[in-house]
């Protein structure tokens, strides 16, 4: 699976409306063959941050990078951001997310 993991810093007077600008990028994503997770936060810390985690079948991410919406994505999100999006992308074993094992709960 490729785990990716992106911060994003979001101008001040456009935080409140950045879901709105990337609904059609997120519908759009997870509905591709390949996505196993695509899921929004905002940072407790910085209410200007929001954090995107992504999961793809292994081979799929070439063509989320190459599809029309990943472009048309890009394009909507980079006026709204206030610094260029830092991100952590790796190859990790699984398929989706497992329990944790210090933490049974139940």
């Amino acid at each position: 699976m490729i785990f990716i993991v992106v911060k994003y810093q979001v101008k001040p007077e456009h935080v409140d409306t950045f879901p709105d600008a990337v609904a059609a990028f997120t519908a759009a994503t997870r509905a591709e063959e390949g996505n196993l997770f695509f899921e929004w936060s905002r940072s407790l810390e910085d209410p200007n941050e929001y954090v995107l985690v992504e999961g793809f079948k292994d081979g799929t991410g070439e063509a989320h990078v190459n599809s029309p919406h990943f472009a048309a994505g890009l394009e909507a999100m980079g006026p709204l951001l206030a610094a260029t999006p830092q991100i952590v992308s790796r190859q990790v074993d699984g398929e989706g997310w497992d329990e944790m094992g210090e933490l049974k709960v139940g």
